[in-house]
């Protein structure tokens, strides 16, 4: 099966060197900030719909870690972004994902206890069925 598209594959590498394709190669190879944004914000969208749509809290925990996951990658392209064009505060950025990082392990942490208390309690991980807090 293999052995059908490898023509197609071969004339595929080759024509990368000439025209339109070297332009697209070149730019996968080296991403610009708008790529690392579209990828942020596209991360930050998945995550929002999570926290909103879904019911099992351990999923929705996920869903928080895709956002903090997204702001980090807009932290650190933009760190670099600023590093390329010689800012002085190019660090910023990087400092800001990794208290972002110490964030999250402490949600992490602290939601996974909060979880299993309420399994403990409720005998169930449905947002819907977890109402402690009324009268």
């Amino acid at each position: 099966m293999l052995g059908l598209f490898a023509p197609i594959f071969a004339f595929l590498i080759q024509q990368a060197d000439v025209g339109r394709g070297s332009l697209m190669w070149q730019s996968a190879r080296n991403p610009d900030l708008s790529k690392f944004l579209v990828i942020g914000a596209l991360l930050f969208i998945i995550g929002v719909a999570g926290v909103l749509t879904r019911r099992n809290i351990i999923v929705i925990f996920m869903s928080i870690e895709l956002i903090l996951n997204a702001a980090n990658l807009n932290f650190i392209a933009f760190s670099r972004y600023l590093q390329d064009t010689g800012s002085v505060n190019a660090v910023a950025g990087q400092v800001f994902a990794v208290f972002v990082i110490v964030v999250a392990a402490a949600e992490a942490a602290i939601g996974l206890g909060i979880v299993i208390a309420l399994y403990r309690n409720k005998e169930t991980i449905w947002v819907d069925e977890i109402d402690i807090l009324k009268w």
